[in-house]
């Protein structure tokens, strides 16, 4: 991940937290990955797109790490798993997508967290973590990030993080089967971060 001299890409052993850290996904994550997603479809169904049948299957995650590996290639996108630090536990993910170069050194966030794991600061501390990696290793200048309106925990999240509120762009994004309303939110590689 850190673009080096000859400007290739290689890969990082782990993007530390203080409790968490971030990695890419390999095949043997499977089962604790569709595990962890499958109890929490209910909790992560409001905010995601449509969950299509196939979503948990073995060959459809083999299908996404083939892709996850393909956009880390291309430069374009970067998917993780977060991990407890103490245990190795799987507790979410955070993506770094449409990554654009040259002018521009942007890239927008994303994240979930499996349900047994919400709301103990566990995502804040990946996402400040995957902020840090974004502006000092990745050379980003801007990372953008976009929720429902109603989503408080996300909202405070981002704030917490030091994102800032850009503004609302309707039928941002289809969630769940529809076009949304999104909240913008962006941070700058300068920006003070709390």
């Amino acid at each position: 991940m850190a673009l080096s001299s000859t400007t290739s890409w290689s890969e990082p052993s782990a993007i530390a937290g203080e409790r968490v850290y971030l990695r890419y996904p390999r095949l043997a994550d499977y089962a604790e990955w569709a595990d962890l997603r499958g109890r929490s479809r209910a909790f992560l169904k409001p905010w995601e797109p449509a969950w299509t049948q196939d979503e948990l299957t073995r060959i459809a995650f083999r299908y996404r790490i083939r892709r996850y590996q393909r956009l880390v290639r291309d430069d374009l996108s970067y998917a993780f798993f977060v991990a407890l630090k103490e245990n190795d536990r799987l507790i979410g993910g955070c993506t770094l997508s449409n990554v654009r170069r040259g002018v521009t050194q942007c890239g927008s966030l994303g994240y979930w967290s499996g349900e047994p794991y919400a709301g103990q600061g566990l995502m804040t501390e990946a996402v400040r973590a995957l902020v840090v990696h974004a502006f000092t290793r990745m050379g980003l200048h801007r990372i953008e990030a976009a929720c429902l309106p109603h989503n408080e925990p996300s909202k405070r999240l981002l704030h917490r993080v030091g994102f800032r509120l850009e503004g609302e762009a309707l039928r941002y994004l289809k969630i769940d089967g529809q076009w949304r309303d999104h909240l913008l939110f962006a941070m700058l590689e300068d920006d003070p971060r709390p």
